[in-house]
Formats: structure tokens, C-alpha cells, sequence
């Protein structure tokens, strides 16, 4: 396992759990804005350099998702491996409330159904999903450097629990996710 950060600190963290840092991440693939394609595709072509090393399969670990578990880890590689597909990401039942067929959209002030015909009983809407993050991505090395995406043609979901798929993006976030944690415990 191999690590990118470019923080010394997280980087000694790392370390002392066993993870090897080859090398940190440059200043440039560090800001908030900064695609994680790029910083994946950096970390491949470096570990090609310095290290002489291809990985065949790369799994991102956001640091946003903290109740996603080993065992969701295991089982996106284990997708991924089995099934020979490009990519495996986790994903997360949307709730029956914000599917197509419940959205609408304000013009002026009437709101206006955005697709036709929509269910309005929960039973009868489609049961659809969404990436949660998301938590685990599995990907062959090969989808991200030549085809410059994440998630290949051949992109197989893992579906994870509501509880376990929450994603940190902002303060409250943080607050909701410290007091989930503080009930757990």
C-alpha cells in the first residue's frame, strides 16, 4: 500500500502504520480544486520513475468517508479482480424523494415536474443510485492512464448502507459525522 499526501505529518502517520511514502506529492496536486485523476495519474507516473514500479489495480481512499470499513475495501478489489471489470465504485440507494421523478423545478414561482409522467408512490419509483463519495474506488492502473478516467466502460457498483456511506464536504458535515462517531462509542 502507497500512500499520496504531500504533508510530512500525514506522511509520518502513514509510515508508522506501515505504509510506505515513497515520495510526497507536489505543492501543485494539493489544493482543494485539484482533480483526483491527476493526482492519481502523478502517482503512477512517479512510482514508474523513482520506484520502477506499475501497480496493475489503484483503490482511492478519500479521506471524506469515515465509516467505510476494510471489508468494503476487500470487496470492491475482490469485484474488480473477479469480474475482470475496469472500475468498481462504491455507490449508495438514492432516497425515493430526490429520484427524477419526484424533482421539480422552480420557474418564477410554480415548480414544474422535471420528467413526465413520474411515480408518486414510493413503492412504484425506480431504485437508483449514487456514488457516496465516493468511499472505495477499485480501478485497473490502465483506465486511468489511457483513458484519462476513473470509472472505465465496464464500471461495476458495490452498494453500501446509508450509514456507511456518508461523506464529509463541509463543516456541518464534520459536526454530523464527530457526533455519529461520539454515539458508537
Amino acid at each position: 500500500m502507497v500512500i499520496s499526501t504531500e504533508d510530512e505529518s500525514i506522511a509520518g502517520v502513514a509510515r508508522g502504520l506501515g505504509v510506505e511514502v515513497p515520495f510526497l506529492r507536489p505543492a501543485h496536486l494539493a489544493a482543494d480544486e485539484t482533480p483526483m485523476l491527476d493526482v492519481l495519474t502523478d502517482l503512477v507516473a512517479s512510482l514508474e520513475r523513482i520506484e520502477r514500479y506499475r501497480p496493475d489495480v489503484l483503490v482511492l481512499l478519500q479521506p471524506t468517508s469515515p465509516f467505510r470499513r476494510a471489508g468494503h475495501i476487500d470487496a470492491a478489489v475482490d469485484l474488480l479482480t473477479s469480474t475482470g471489470a475496469d472500475s468498481v465504485v462504491t455507490v449508495v440507494p438514492v432516497p425515493h424523494q430526490f429520484t427524477p421523478s419526484s424533482l421539480m423545478q422552480l420557474h418564477g414561482d410554480r415548480l414544474v415536474p422535471c420528467s413526465e409522467g413520474g411515480s408518486t408512490r414510493r413503492q412504484d419509483k425506480p431504485l437508483l443510485f449514487a456514488r457516496n463519495g465516493p468511499a472505495v474506488v477499485a480501478v485497473q492502473t490502465r483506465i486511468v492512464t489511457e483513458r484519462h478516467t476513473l470509472y472505465g466502460p465496464d464500471t461495476r457498483g458495490l452498494v453500501m448502507a446509508r450509514e456507511e456511506s456518508f461523506d464529509i464536504d463541509d463543516a456541518f458535515d464534520l459536526e454530523v459525522a464527530e457526533r455519529l462517531m461520539a454515539s458508537r462509542t
